[in-house]
């Protein structure tokens, strides 16, 4: 793991951070997940409190710490925006989500992040 990767102690001491109740934050993963909301598991680490912050303070922590900028978007599930932001030069990523409302929560993040243009399979082979 690269030592400029967020954890979520670091997520945790932005000023401004908005803590989003666990069981609110397991259901919208579950729902982006396709997970019926019966087998939403309980989180594997610390207290179960999600890493959220309004929007733009999210977005200058990942371009300022990470180098990370916006690489795909998407809607989710209730008008939420899932964002992938990648950075070209080390290889981080984060994925995030955010509320109509405003705020975003970290999601997951990782390394060896690259750009794919994959062509679909041709209709009579496998995927």
């Amino acid at each position: 793991m690269n030592k400029n990767d967020p954890t979520l102690a670091q997520w945790r001491a932005w000023p401004g951070r908005v803590r989003t109740p666990p069981a609110l934050t397991l259901l919208t993963c579950a729902v982006l997940l396709g997970v019926p909301s019966s087998g939403v598991a309980t989180p594997a680490h610390g207290n179960g409190a999600q890493a959220c912050a309004p929007r733009d303070v999210v977005i200058k922590r990942l371009a300022s710490g990470y180098g990370e900028t916006r690489q795909s978007i998407g809607l989710g599930t209730n008008n939420s925006m899932v964002e992938i932001f990648a950075s070209d030069v080390s290889g981080s990523w984060t994925i995030t989500v955010t509320s109509p409302q405003g705020i975003t929560c970290l999601i997951a993040s990782g390394q060896a992040f690259e750009t794919l243009a994959e062509a679909l399979p041709v209709d009579d082979q496998d995927a």
